[in-house]
């Protein structure tokens, strides 16, 4: 990059998408000058930080999964040996069946030459399972994990803010200046800038969508595997777990609902034998937060990909999958950008112009 500018990228934002597009950059050399202001609301701050390459709802392959997957694993197995700490950890996936019938449909989904890769049948022998209600049964889901997403976020910022690369400023259109072959952002200049606003951003085709999680306290439980039936628990360690999450298009900004809250205890109380629809007492179910957040989703559920300006782009819409797609997404938007390799169709925010 030219010597004239004091940084090579300028990105907006640090989330999900703008840290792993920072610590991608970095990886290749950039100088790299990181703007973020906390704001309420923000998604990646509370995900569950799933990994699957199966979408459940219909046991069909997740996009692009084979190809995602060995890029997210290399690239946060690789975060955490820089910061260390690990952040990537795989687990089982146990899918219980609410029917007989999609205990049928997965059997057959099996066979399927892409799906098939990545489901078994085989009975799952964690201990905890024995307080899950399965009267059809359940499968497994292979090479799934989850990421410590909150943790790797807050190692980074830590780091960053050491560093100098990051500022914690908020940031409006109003306050980018256009100069000759670049952008200026409070006397930093660089020949690109990065908008990763997530929900706050103005894009055509986003599609903002509330998400409610729960932290509950289980004693005794046991489960060390990742349970999903039309939601999931995912274990933290301990007594604790990790339970969501709902999807809500209206209202988004609202926070966390009572709602909300009863839903998700719903679901607990219908897939654990024994557990209270509310906390009995502090011994025996205890919910540790309630959080909500709110997700940058695209109308197709595609990212959103591409230059919003002669010198600025966006990088935006990673939605559920965020955490499987950012990695992948972030190096394919530096190699559009500096290399000028074309950006794939599907991803290019250019559809919805």
């Amino acid at each position: 990059m030219s010597a004239s500018f004091s940084h090579d990228l300028l990105i907006v934002g640090q989330g999900l998408a703008g840290s792993v597009l920072a610590e991608t950059a970095l990886r290749r050399g950039l100088r790299v000058r990181l703007f973020d202001e906390p704001r309420e609301g923000r998604a990646s701050w509370v995900a569950a930080g799933l990994v699957n390459p199966v979408a459940l709802r219909r046991t069909l392959l997740s996009w692009r999964a084979p190809e995602l997957l060995p890029i997210a694993g290399a690239f946060y197995r690789e975060a955490g040996l820089h910061l260390g700490r690990e952040f990537w950890h795989p687990l089982p996936l146990v899918k219980v069946f609410p029917s007989a019938k999609e205990a049928g449909e997965w059997r057959v989904r099996m066979n399927d030459p892409e799906v098939g890769h990545y489901l078994s049948i085989e009975t799952c022998t964690d201990p905890g399972l024995q307080r899950v209600d399965q009267p059809y049964g359940h499968g497994q889901v292979k090479r799934a994990a989850w990421v410590d997403v909150a943790g790797l976020l807050t190692a980074w910022r830590a780091l960053w803010r050491e560093q100098g690369i990051l500022e914690e400023r908020g940031v409006g259109p109003e306050d980018v200046r256009s100069i000759a072959g670049g952008a200026d952002l409070f006397g930093h200049t660089a020949p690109l800038l990065v908008w990763c606003a997530g929900p706050f951003a103005a894009l055509k085709g986003l599609v903002p969508v509330r998400g409610e999680r729960l932290t509950v306290r289980l004693p005794g439980l046991g489960l060390g595997v990742l349970v999903h039936r039309g939601g999931f628990i995912l274990p933290l360690g301990g007594d604790d777990y990790r339970v969501g999450s709902t999807y809500d298009w209206d209202d988004v900004w609202s926070g966390p609902t009572p709602a909300g809250r009863a839903d998700l205890l719903r679901r607990l109380h219908k897939l654990l034998l024994h557990t209270p629809l509310e906390p009995a007492g502090v011994e025996a179910f205890q919910v540790l937060d309630h959080w909500s957040g709110v997700r940058p989703t695209a109308s197709d559920r595609r990212p959103l990909l591409g230059r919003v300006a002669a010198h600025q782009a966006a990088f935006n819409g990673l939605g559920s999958k965020g955490v499987l797609l950012a990695p992948w997404c972030a190096q394919h938007l530096l190699d559009h950008l500096l290399d000028g390799k074309p950006l794939d169709p599907e991803v290019d925010l250019a559809r919805f112009a």
